[in-house]
């Protein structure tokens, strides 16, 4: 695996958390490559990690066997068109962490004949504790399973899903998820301060208290219902909160928003592409 040449296509926030989790994790730079049109971005990820680095997107893909297109979903295609000459000589594997683009419509505008993975990364992958759905499609062999998934395992947990339709779910939850556990953190924050406290107090025990539950969940072989029954005693504080949120429908309005997530999901995908 780390004797493979890596090209990352674009050098913004994801792909450095990427570079710097490979080179952290003992991946040879030397055999690293990254092309991005800012310079400034590229001397700042070559003089961190000790990369290669080009404005050539082409002369990029030629010298490696792992590809991972890491640009904004708008600019993929013309992007892809660009490099499909070299992508067509080569034949590298194609790493795709561009949300919403189907792997038909990536593997259309690479001229064909691709075999390639599709991603989906959350934004905590950019500090190393991300959650990472993948798909390959019928032309990656099992080596490059391997490779695709030690790769996006340097910034956080990887999981393969059976379907391609199923990214959307997981950009659903996982994707969106984490701005719905700062929503609750907000609102968290807002209620304690209407109660009383000091809103720093509010804001840090809010943290703290989110930080130990998902600690406790990840450490734990229990799920998170049992985990929620441990600490509410009948008639206590935790059931009197608990209640509330279940007379107001919280679990319904979870379904909704991530059943509109997902519906969003699928339509920007066809927006994006031929679907």
């Amino acid at each position: 695996m780390k004797s493979k040449t890596l090209a990352f296509i674009g050098c913004g926030n994801m792909a450095a958390s990427l570079i710097n989790g490979l080179v952290a994790d003992g991946y040879d730079p030397t055999k690293i490559i990254a092309s991005d049109p800012d310079s400034e971005k590229l001397a700042h990820i070559t003089d961190l990690c000790g990369i290669n680095s080009t404005t050539d997107n082409s002369e990029a893909v030629e010298f490696a066997q792992v590809v991972v297109m890491a640009v904004k979903p708008q600019a993929l295609e013309q992007i892809a068109n660009g490099i499909s000459l070299a992508a067509q000589k080569t034949k590298p594997l194609i790493i795709s962490i561009a949300a919403g683009v189907l792997e038909q419509d990536l593997e259309n505008w690479l001229g064909g004949d691709i075999a390639l993975v599709r991603t989906m990364p959350n934004t905590p992958a950019m500090i190393q504790v991300g959650a990472t759905a993948l798909h390959a499609n019928p032309r990656v062999n099992t080596e490059q399973k391997d490779l695709a998934e030690t790769i996006l395992r340097a910034v956080g947990l990887t999981l393969w899903v059976e379907d391609e339709s199923m990214i959307d779910a997981v950009t659903a939850l996982s994707g969106s998820g984490p701005a719905y556990f700062f929503l609750v953190m907000e609102a968290m924050e807002s209620a304690a301060a209407e109660l009383g406290l000091p809103t720093e107090t509010a804001h840090l025990l809010t943290l703290q208290t989110a930080l130990g539950a998902a600690r406790m969940a990840m450490e734990s072989s229990d799920m998170p219902a049992t985990l929620r029954e441990r600490v509410t005693s009948p008639g206590g504080t935790t059931e009197a909160a608990l209640q509330t949120f279940e007379d107001n429908g919280l679990r319904d309005i979870f379904m909704q928003a991530l059943t509109k997530a997902r519906d969003r999901s699928t339509e920007l995908s066809n927006l994006l592409g031929s679907g």
